[in-house]
């Protein structure tokens, strides 16, 4: 049995994933409390909100930084076109979550809100979904 190398690409991997963890896995949890939070009434909402966007956006950033790393670790001229395509439709996506989470945040109106947010959540879902698939 070998041991357990750790390096570079272990790294970038774990931050990669950790930023993904809490920029869609705080959402789902968002989206669980939601309820409870609108029962408490007054800017509960809002307040949770916001203190989620202080740990998401940092989290955003730390996935964006690390998933350029992460392409610049490719041997691009040893790719198919398959991997390529992936990429590109991954890319939107993530550039898609981004805004329409700012979108989401920026708004009074509850049905841009609404929206927004639906659109936010299904784009990093299927960014995640993407990314999983080019690992393979």
């Amino acid at each position: 049995m070998t041991g357990i190398e750790f390096g570079a690409d272990e790294i970038r991997t774990i931050l990669h994933l950790l930023g993904v963890t809490v920029w869609l896995g705080g959402q789902i949890v968002m989206l669980g409390l939601l309820p409870a939070l609108r029962k408490l009434g007054g800017d509960a909402p809002k307040q949770v909100a916001a203190a989620f966007g202080r740990v998401s956006w940092p989290a955003f950033a730390l996935t964006v930084v690390t998933g350029i790393w992460n392409i610049m670790a490719v041997d691009l001229s040893d790719v198919t076109t398959g991997y390529n395509a992936a990429f590109g439709i991954k890319m939107l996506l993530v550039v898609t979550t981004g805004l329409a989470a700012a979108m989401h945040q920026s708004t009074d109106k509850p049905s841009v809100r609404g929206i927004t947010g639906g659109i936010g959540f299904i784009a990093a879902v299927l960014a995640f979904a993407v990314g999983i698939m080019m690992a393979h």
